[in-house]
């Protein structure tokens, strides 16, 4: 089964537990979660004057196809209590894969990798902690290097 790197952060209301039932839910949805990274609280990216965020990444299993990942994804934020606002503004949670087995593609509905997973601390730092000799199917740098590269900027 393919694996994948989802991405998960929350910066509104009980922030740790909006992740942690996300997680739960992923089970019910065909997600077998593998491994889960830390939990790290970080600055907003993009919007600034918002609050702060807690940031994960679990590794998981799945057949779903990436398409049907997505949809999946979408259908957990509304569980979780995610209301649509504006780009990159405060959310309940926020889900987005980040890798799917070293597949690349680029449609108008998802990309993946992540087109900016390389750029954010809040995402290479939990990533590399769980999956820190993952390679970067474009980059071709371990998620290790990738965060290395970030720190040194």
């Amino acid at each position: 089964m393919p694996i994948v790197h989802i991405g998960i952060g929350s910066n509104l209301g009980d922030r740790e537990e909006h992740c942690l039932k996300a997680i739960r839910l992923f089970s019910e949805k065909g997600i077998h979660v593998r491994r889960r990274s830390s939990m790290y609280e970080t600055e907003p990216w993009g919007v600034k004057d918002q609050p702060r965020f807690v940031n994960m990444v679990i590794e998981g299993e799945t057949g779903l196809t990436p398409a049907r990942l997505l949809e999946v994804l979408k259908m957990t934020e509304d569980e979780v209590g995610r209301v649509e606002t504006y780009r990159w503004g405060p959310r309940m949670i926020d889900l987005d894969i980040l890798l799917y087995d070293y597949l690349v593609m680029n449609t108008p509905e998802l990309t993946i990798p992540h087109p900016r997973m390389h750029e954010r601390d809040f995402v290479l730092r939990p990533l590399a902690e769980i999956a820190p000799d993952t390679i970067h199917p474009i980059l071709k740098k371990t998620m290790r290097e990738l965060l290395s590269d970030l720190s040194t900027q």
